[in-house]
This record gives C-alpha cells, sequence and structure tokens, in this order.
C-alpha cells in the first residue's frame, strides 16, 4: 500500500473543508471495509494522497425518529442498524436486506452510508494492478467496456449503455423501495434526494466535496407487506446476482399502493413501475403476480452470458409480492 496522510474530521464541515481542500485527491473512511482492499490491490488509477476518518463525528450515528419519518445517520454500524427496533417495527425489509451484506464480521464495522456509496464489484475494473496492470475500462478513463464482448455474467441487463456494472449495494434496493432519501453535505450546503438518484452509470453524483450524513425513511402504513429477496451463489456472504424488494398494501385483498425494485440488474436499483401500476386497484393472486413479473423484465436487454437473470429476476419478484 502506498503511503497517504491520515486525518480524523471532527465535524461534517471539517471533513467537507479537507475534501474541497484535497480536491478529488481524498477519500473519506468510515467502517473500510471496501475501501481498504481497493487500496491494497491498486484498483483506482489515481492513488488518494490522503484518507479522512469521518468515524470521529458522532452526530452521524445512530437512529431516530418523528412522526412521520425514520431517520438514520450515514456512519449507523449495519449490525446496529439490524438490530434497531425502530427498524424492525418499521422497515422489516431493510432489515432483511441488512442480513444479507457480506458476513458478520463485516455487518459489524460497515456502515450503511459505505454500502450505499461502494465502489463496483466489475472483475474488470477490480482487476488487480499487480496482476499485468490494471484494465483501463470506461470507469478508470478508457473508452469502452470490456463487459460487452467479455466475461459478463453479472452485469446489467437494463440501463445500460457504455459501462455494464451493477450496483453492489443491497440496502439502496430496500431503501429505494421504502422511498427513502439521502441528505449529502458539501461546500454548497446540503441537498437531499431520493436513493435510487444516488447513482450514474460511472459511480455516483457526489460532488468531489460531498459526503453522505444521513438517510430518511417515510414511515410506511402499518398494513403495507414488506419483502427483500436475495439471489446468489454462495449464500452466507455474496453479493447478490438478483434482488428484489417489495412494499404493498391491500385493502381486503385489492392492492391500493405497490412499490417493486430490482437490484443487481443495473447502475442503480431499478423501480418496475409499469408493475407497479398493473397491481394497483387489483388482487393480488399467483396470476397477477405472475404478470407483474413479466411487466417488471420487460425492458431488460441482456448480454450474450447474462439473459439467466431474467427469468431469477421474474421469480424473485412473484416470490416477494406474494410473501414466499
Amino acid at each position: 500500500m502506498k503511503t497517504f496522510t491520515h486525518i480524523n474530521a471532527d465535524s461534517v464541515a471539517e471533513a467537507v473543508k479537507l475534501l474541497a481542500q484535497y480536491q478529488g485527491r481524498a477519500k473519506l473512511n468510515a467502517g473500510g471495509t471496501d475501501l481498504l482492499g481497493v487500496l491494497k490491490d491498486r484498483i483506482l488509477p489515481d492513488y488518494p494522497e490522503a484518507l479522512i476518518n469521518i468515524k470521529t463525528i458522532p452526530e452521524l450515528s445512530g437512529v431516530a425518529e418523528d412522526e412521520k419519518t425514520i431517520t438514520i445517520g450515514a456512519l449507523t454500524i449495519l449490525a446496529d442498524l439490524s438490530a434497531a427496533p425502530l427498524i424492525e417495527k418499521y422497515c422489516p425489509l431493510l432489515k432483511e436486506a441488512v442480513d444479507t451484506v457480506a458476513a458478520p464480521q463485516i455487518r459489524n464495522v460497515a456502515t450503511i452510508g459505505g454500502n450505499l456509496c461502494q465502489d463496483t464489484r466489475c472483475w474488470y475494473y477490480r482487476y488487480p494492478d499487480e496482476i499485468g496492470g490494471m484494465i483501463q475500462c470506461l470507469r478508470k478513463g478508457g473508452k469502452t467496456c470490456p463487459a460487452v464482448v467479455g466475461e459478463n455474467q453479472y452485469h446489467a441487463i437494463m440501463g445500460a449503455k457504455k459501462c455494464f456494472a451493477v450496483s453492489p449495494s443491497d440496502t439502496a434496493v430496500a431503501l429505494t423501495a421504502l422511498d427513502a432519501t439521502v441528505t449529502l453535505a458539501g461546500g454548497s450546503g446540503t441537498r437531499t434526494l431520493p436513493v435510487e438518484e444516488l447513482y450514474t452509470p460511472l459511480g455516483n453524483v457526489l460532488n468531489p466535496d460531498e459526503l453522505v450524513t444521513a438517510i430518511y425513511i417515510p414511515k410506511p402504513a402499518p398494513a403495507a407487506k414488506q419483502n427483500f429477496i436475495k439471489f446468489t451463489l454462495r449464500k452466507p456472504i455474496d453479493f447478490a446476482i438478483v434482488s428484489v424488494a417489495s412494499l404493498t398494501t391491500l385493502e381486503q385483498g385489492i392492492c391500493t399502493a405497490a412499490r417493486i425494485v430490482l437490484g443487481a440488474v443495473a447502475y442503480t436499483p431499478v423501480r418496475a413501475r409499469e408493475a407497479e401500476k398493473f397491481l394497483t386497484g387489483k388482487e393480488l393472486t399467483e396470476e397477477t403476480a405472475s404478470e407483474a413479473a413479466e411487466l417488471a423484465l420487460a425492458g431488460a436487454k441482456p448480454l450474450a452470458k447474462n439473459a439467466y437473470k431474467l427469468e431469477i429476476a421474474k421469480t424473485l419478484v412473484k416470490r416477494a409480492l406474494l410473501g414466499q
């Protein structure tokens, strides 16, 4: 690992000031479960000159509520988030998603903000510099995405144009289903946006001097049914092949509201809006759930080796909607 300057930030304002000072040449460190591996493998085209430790900012941790909203500090440890009574009461699908992240050792260190902002897991992007030199993909200043004509078993089947890497965050899928927003603090002040708008085809929307400070979740209706399902090759610790989060409200068997979100199929969590519209006003049955699943994947454009994701995704949508 190359040398770098390590700085403890005592406040959000200090962290923002330091980020602005280094002008993109610094990285934030919270749990460090992904960042330290990235640095050791030297996968980044530009090595950071400084690491800014934000674990020293106490006000960024914890789970709280008011009458309408659940607030989660960005530095809340995943294990603590899973164990929080407010999350278990109001957001069980988020708890389900958190409990699928990596292994207990990781969840005891990793933060919710870090999980949302983690770097892509694409094997071309992550190819170690020490084994023949890094691969110059689009995210590293290259002109093409090697996955398009290469090994693309785990890449995007929806919404990709240039880069076909998928968002690896399980919590982003759950939070999108919960209609959550994130607050970003930076030199120009703070801004709030939906979780699904945090991502771009080549990373995320954070400016070089910004960091995530909090997540806000509107309290779901008490009768809302929540589910999160994740399909992996290695059940205990793996990243998703496909994941699905759903939140549906039923009145006398009729669906009055639905949110269906697909994970690991695109660079961002994907709302299945046509499927949601279709379900609204209908009885939730095997037949309607199957039709919703078809609509959810109607716009998919798989690559040569990942069309199998389509059937997995359809099955997970159906299972999530029916609570199976």
